[in-house]
């Protein structure tokens, strides 16, 4: 697979410069799928910029997504012609955007669509992420039909993590990348 066709989809203020995506976008090749507001996150924004991102694939994509970008796979999918474009995700620390200081601030994320994945996913979620309760991602992973591991105590699997360019992640995306 080509590094082209692997899209980093980074959550709510996109990921820093210090963010294992970041980093792999930078080491790998890997494309971040840019959108037009990152501060103030329009779901159909969104959607529809992943929707472009896809169709312009030259082969099927992998998914990369972390806190937003789970909750953005999960609502492309739902109403996207092209989920057969996609062949697998990576779902990593999902937000909950259904918390009320989160639905606050980004109103048009809630509620989560939690409809079945049409592709193999697996998504990682940490005991004490502040962003997400762990039962939460557990339900997330169960509704979309995605592969669920508890990656322990990890806060929000980000730069903040420690994580650095996170090489247990990119074995588990590399596995996903397989045919």
């Amino acid at each position: 697979m080509k590094p082209s066709n692997v899209l980093i989809l980074p959550g709510w203020e996109n990921s820093g410069p210090q963010h294992w995506q970041s980093l792999w976008e930078k080491r790998h090749g890997y494309v971040r799928v840019e959108q037009h507001d990152w501060m103030k996150p329009l779901r159909g924004d969104w959607v529809a910029r992943l929707e472009d991102m896809v169709l312009s694939r030259d082969e099927p994509a992998v998914l990369v997504a972390h806190s937003l970008g789970c909750i953005l796979t999960a609502a492309w999918a739902a109403v996207s012609k092209n989920t057969h474009r996609v062949k697998a995700a990576l779902l990593v620390a999902p937000g909950d955007v259904e918390r009320p200081d989160i639905r606050e601030q980004i109103p048009t994320w809630s509620p989560i669509e939690l409809s079945t994945l049409p592709f193999p996913a697996v998504l990682l979620a940490s005991r004490n992420d502040p962003y997400c309760e762990f039962e939460r991602a557990r339900l997330f992973a169960h509704a979309w039909n995605a592969q669920f591991m508890d990656y322990g105590d990890c806060g929000h699997i980000n730069a903040e993590s420690g994580l650095a360019s996170w090489p247990e992640g990119h074995v588990l995306l590399q596995d996903l990348m397989k045919d």
